[in-house]
């Protein structure tokens, strides 16, 4: 064309060669190109056009994505996709861009050797970058993908298979699960479990719809979390079987059903450890429930449907309620630093909605054992136990609606009465300092006043809707409980050390140093817990010299 550069070597000017074109154009073209449109295909490409989605980095704003854009605008009036999902950058650790001269990342076939291809790929997709935000990649983030899911995910599996195996070894019973037979459950757990599944599918379902990834990885990790340290945590002794074989059957049930639907919807994000699974799991599907259907692999099975009639939203809330109260009350027992191993005399619970004090009622054994509590109490009275409301402003809403004048309303309000602050908790607006503030702009908080007499023996601490108070005055009844947990977790501890599973038969002998008197007669008088726990008798040295016994001693 016309234009010409100088040479800069002097020797002439320089020319563009006519055959080139900016390559943008054919990267925008893809479209059309691929399938020779106009000039054949045109069904093809009426079929395909615009993309359900497309995908690229985030450079890609001002080069591929805005050529296509371009292109398709000119021609049809119309963008070329519907949806874009756009990644960041992974950036090395220091934030800089990963470089090989520099080598400031990782050997990722190391990191997928260490700690497995899904770990990586989950650690991705749960971090910024799926949203087109940079991320500063961490092998400590892969390594607590691996520590905090999987792991634990896999244990809840593994825990599952050791009872099904369990059953049949001990009871005779052949577990064979089959969706369209299986009788609804009577206790909470299990219909609050499955609830919360059906609600995740149906999540699930509205959010891939709309190729929201970032939103819908963080629901799928919850869910492992709730499955494995609330679900499988409250319900050990059923799935043991230590219930009656009907009540252990209906538990299996329930939770295989959440591990097949969970394998499935994390079959894309994890799909080594869900087919490892699956591969298990479908040896315990009744086949005549699966006819027609191509079982091979957990990827050939289409993603699961909501299923509304197993939603519960009234025991999901209650759960809810009930977790709120077992967290706050770990937090008074990390606080004081008195183990869960101890039990504790009582827990208060004070709420002002009379039915969420009934939701609680209704889960009360689970926050005795989850507690290791004597006794709840459940009240909206909290004068009688000298409870004060006080106040916390938002700082990042009303700092930025209030700007100059936020430091005298956020001494105002931290100045408010208990009185002034449940009639703001009632009506939902307060004025303050000449503003007139929402429920959104102030959190409410509970407080023990324990200079208020008869109520010294409890520490208290809140969310913004439940205060509990936890009775952590010494008792020697319960010193002496908590020692005998503390034998059977020594107990537990040598079976695993042992590599021994729950079904090989032990026999536990102990000896107390010359010392240790107390602790004999904690053994003696706590025989039977403890043989409940342990399910092996438990004698005094010396052991038996035998080949045939597998010692371990600590």
């Amino acid at each position: 064309d016309h234009l010409t550069i100088p040479s800069r070597c002097g020797k002439g000017v320089l020319r563009r060669i006519s055959e080139v074109f900016d390559c943008w154009f054919e990267s925008g073209s893809m479209p059309y190109a691929q399938v020779h449109y106009p000039f054949e295909n045109k069904r093809e490409f009426d079929d395909a056009f615009p993309a359900d989605f497309i995908a690229e980095g985030i450079d890609q704003t001002r080069g591929w994505f805005y050529t296509l854009l371009v292109l398709a605008t000119a021609l049809f009036g119309q963008p070329p996709f519907r949806n874009v999902i756009v990644n960041g950058l992974v950036l090395a650790s220091d934030g800089q861009k990963m470089s090989k001269r520099k080598k400031n990342y990782p050997d990722p076939l190391s990191i997928i050797h260490k700690y497995g291809a899904d770990a990586l790929r989950l650690y991705l997709i749960n971090s910024p970058v799926v949203r087109a935000e940079n991320l500063r990649f961490k092998e400590e983030g892969v390594r607590d993908v691996l520590k905090d899911v999987l792991l634990p995910w896999y244990n809840a599996y593994r825990f599952f298979i050791q009872n099904v195996l369990r059953l049949q070894k001990e009871e005779e019973t052949e577990f064979l699960y089959n969706e369209n037979t299986v009788k609804e459950s009577a206790n909470i757990t299990d219909r609050w479990v499955l609830s919360f599944m059906q609600s995740l599918v149906g999540f699930f379902e509205t959010e891939m719809a709309a190729y929201r990834l970032y939103t819908v990885v963080p629901r799928l990790v919850k869910f492992v979390d709730v499955l494995t340290n609330w679900y499988v945590r409250m319900n050990r002794r059923r799935l043991k079987g230590e219930n009656g074989v009907e009540d252990c059957v209906t538990a299996l049930e329930t939770l295989f059903s959440v591990l097949l639907s969970l394998c499935r919807l994390m079959a894309p994000y994890t799909p080594f450890l869900t087919e490892l699974m699956y591969q298990n799991l479908k040896l315990l599907i009744d086949p005549a429930s699966v006819q027609d259907k191509d079982t091979h692999s957990i990827h050939y099975l289409m993603l699961p449907h909501v299923r509304e009639e197993l939603i519960d939203k009234n025991t999901e809330r209650a759960v809810s309620r009930m977790q709120s109260v077992i967290e706050l009350g770990r937090v008074i027992r990390d606080r004081k630093t008195i183990p869960i191993k101890y039990p504790l005399k009582e827990i208060v619970v004070i709420h002002r909605d009379p039915e969420a004090l009934r939701e609680i009622k209704s889960l009360e054994k689970y926050i005795i054992e989850e507690l290791n509590v004597r006794k709840v109490t459940l009240s909206t009275d909290k004068n009688k136990y000298g409870i004060r409301l006080r106040a916390e402003p938002d700082h990042m809403v009303l700092g930025k609606r209030l700007k100059g004048a936020f430091r005298a309303v956020m001494t105002s309000i931290k100045q408010l009465s208990s009185e002034e602050l449940e009639r703001f908790q009632e009506s939902g607006t307060i004025v303050v300092e000449g503003h007139e503030l929402h429920e959104e702009d102030i959190r409410l908080m509970y407080t023990f006043d324990q200079t208020t007499g008869g109520t010294m023996q409890y520490e208290a601490h809140s969310d913004a809707q439940v205060l509990v108070l936890l009775d952590v005055t010494p008792d020697q009844s319960m010193v002496d409980e908590g020692v005998a947990r503390e034998v059977i977790n020594r107990i537990q501890k040598l079976r695993k050390k042992c590599n021994l599973v729950p079904t090989d038969e032990i026999t536990v002998y102990y000896k107390a140093k010359s010392e240790g008197k107390y602790l004999n007669n904690v053994i003696e008088s706590h025989t039977e817990f403890i043989f409940a726990t342990i399910k092996a008798p438990l004698k005094p040295y010396p052991v038996p010299t035998s080949d045939k016994v597998l010692i371990q001693e600590e």
